[in-house]
């Protein structure tokens, strides 16, 4: 009994289609893995009771923020961007960050407001420039984002030296003004 060409066209396309679905499946997984390990790296890995300090544990609805990462937190309409020591770059999500303020300032006619603090480890003038960099990269990110350098103010604060731990107090806050 022979093979008819068909039947070996039939198979050859058999084997093609299963090769290309194999190949699919192979490439989907090794990026679904990579973008899950990305998603595992930057994610918040640090318990709340270690980010609170030795002992204590953070009070429920609380940010945990993770000591030397680069974080963005939006908490009652304040966008806080909270840097690594001694960096200012932004953490990634910044621009989804600053959605709501990008808002407020080009369809409600607001001001945003950047304060930059630090934290109290190191040099105070160093920290101070280290702040105001930090404000400058946010200002960046507003612009970028459509935002008028005339509708951003920076605001330096009375106390620029920020409450908390020092990954705490490493931040830069936005909020809209009138």
């Amino acid at each position: 009994m022979s093979f008819s060409s068909s039947d070996d066209d039939s198979q050859q396309r058999f084997a093609l289609g299963f090769l290309f679905a194999l190949i699919a499946l192979v490439v989907s997984t090794v990026v679904g893995v990579v973008v899950y390990k990305r998603g595992i790296a930057h994610a918040p890995t640090a318990p709340a009771a270690a980010a609170a300090g030795a002992g204590a544990a953070a009070a429920p609805g609380s940010v945990v923020v993770v000591d030397d990462a680069a974080t963005v937190v939006v908490e009652g309409g304040v966008v806080k961007f909270y840097f690594a020591t001694g960096k200012a770059d932004l953490a990634a999500g910044a621009n989804e960050a600053l959605a709501e303020i990008v808002k407020g300032v080009v369809e409600g006619g607001k001001t945003a407001v950047v304060s930059g603090f630090h934290d109290a480890t190191g040099d105070a003038a160093f920290n101070e420039e280290l702040a105001k960099q930090r404000a400058l990269a946010v200002r960046e990110a507003l612009t970028a984002l459509g935002v008028a350098e005339d509708r951003i103010e920076l605001k330096k604060p009375e106390v620029t030296q920020g409450s908390g731990s020092n990954a705490e107090a490493r931040r830069v806050e936005v909020v809209l003004a009138p």
